[in-house]
Parts: C-alpha cells; sequence; structure tokens
C-alpha cells in the first residue's frame, strides 16, 4: 500500500541528506521555528514551499477555511503551544484565493457537519453583505469573502489570552494577515498586521 509515497520519502531524505548531512540530526535535537503559519488545508496550499522554509522553521496548523475560532481546542493547543513554548515572532493568518471552503460556506447546499465549521464565515458574509454584493461578479465576491474571512481570523488570533498575555509581558509577537493566489503562487499582504494590544484596540 502507497508503495510510491514511501519511495518518494526515501527520495527526498536522500537528497536532504546529499545536500546536508546533518540536517535530519539537527531536526531531533531542536525546534525553534519563528512562525506560526495558520492556514487552509486545501492541497495546493503547502505552507513550507510557499515561503520556502526547511522542516523546523515553520509550526503550522490547517483546517478547512482557515478559521481560528476561539471555541476550537485543537486550534487554541496550537496556538498556547506556539506563543508559549515555542516563543513564536510571527502568527501568520493564510487564506487562500479560490478557497472551496469559503465558496461552500456560502453557496447555499449542504453538506454535513462541515456546514457548522463554515459558520464563521457565513457570518463574515452576513455582517460585509453590502459591500459583497456590490461586486459585479462572483468570483470577485469570493475572493473578497477570503480577504474579509482572514481579517477577522487574524482578530481573533489577536483577541486570544494567550497572545495578549504575551504582550502584557512584553514578548514580541504579531499577527499577519495573508492571502495566497493559486494563480500567481504569490502572497497578499492585507496589511492588517497587529503587533500588540495598541494595534488591537485601534483595529477593533
Amino acid at each position: 500500500m502507497l508503495d510510491d509515497l514511501k519511495a518518494k520519502n526515501r527520495a527526498w531524505a536522500a537528497r536532504m541528506v546529499a545536500a546536508d548531512p546533518g540536517f535530519f540530526r539537527r531536526l531531533v535535537n531542536q525546534q525553534a521555528p519563528e512562525y506560526l503559519w495558520i492556514g487552509c488545508s486545501d492541497s495546493r496550499v503547502p505552507a513550507n514551499e510557499i515561503v520556502d522554509l526547511d522542516p523546523g522553521e515553520l509550526f503550522v496548523h490547517r483546517n478547512v477555511g482557515n478559521l481560528a475560532p476561539p471555541q476550537d481546542a485543537n486550534y487554541l493547543s496550537v496556538l498556547q503551544f506556539a506563543v508559549d513554548v515555542l516563543k513564536v515572532r510571527h502568527v501568520m493568518v493564510v487564506g487562500h484565493y479560490g478557497c472551496g471552503g469559503v465558496a461552500a460556506a456560502v453557496d447555499g447546499r449542504r453538506r454535513g457537519l462541515v456546514d457548522h465549521w463554515l459558520h464563521p464565515i457565513r457570518e463574515v458574509a452576513h455582517v460585509h453583505r453590502h459591500e459583497l454584493e456590490a461586486l459585479p461578479t462572483e468570483r470577485e465576491r469570493l475572493d473578497r469573502l477570503c480577504e474579509l474571512n482572514v481579517k477577522r481570523q487574524v482578530m481573533n488570533v489577536a483577541s486570544d489570552v494567550f497572545v495578549q498575555d504575551a504582550w502584557t509581558r512584553g514578548q514580541r509577537l504579531s499577527i499577519h494577515g495573508w492571502v495566497y493566489s493559486l494563480d500567481t503562487g504569490l502572497v497578499n499582504d492585507l496589511g492588517v498586521t497587529i503587533r500588540g494590544l495598541d494595534d488591537l484596540a485601534r483595529a477593533g
């Protein structure tokens, strides 16, 4: 079963050792990433590859729709570990244009459990319905909703007590909002970075 993937794994490991014989020994001894990536589970959005970072340099949490819901224990555990234990310096919330989760949130079809998961995106769409309805095409509306969703999740991260406690004790931590383009391979910085409690108060 999956012999092709196992073969690819062996070839990848061999390439890594050929390029850097001590690579895996260093990984065993430490994990010290400066970045937490909160992104979408979409298979076309490989976090490490997009920003050209090696294993060990990027702590990653992915889910459908790149959500940061304050009631989700999985996301919260990742966030707390990244902030309190790894002491990451940057959290990037990264959506992507053409996101199937964002489209599924608002197309009116019922899919089961995932409908509950995507509810926060429907809330964002409702809050910004007038702005979205003013856009001329469905693609533009969905692309804009991808951006608005990222902005909302940046606020969720910045509003969390783990992040606020880190800022209170003087820890350097910035929350960023990006959207990745499948068409170009480039990230679009939405300019919504929050670096502390003062930034959060202004953003709110």
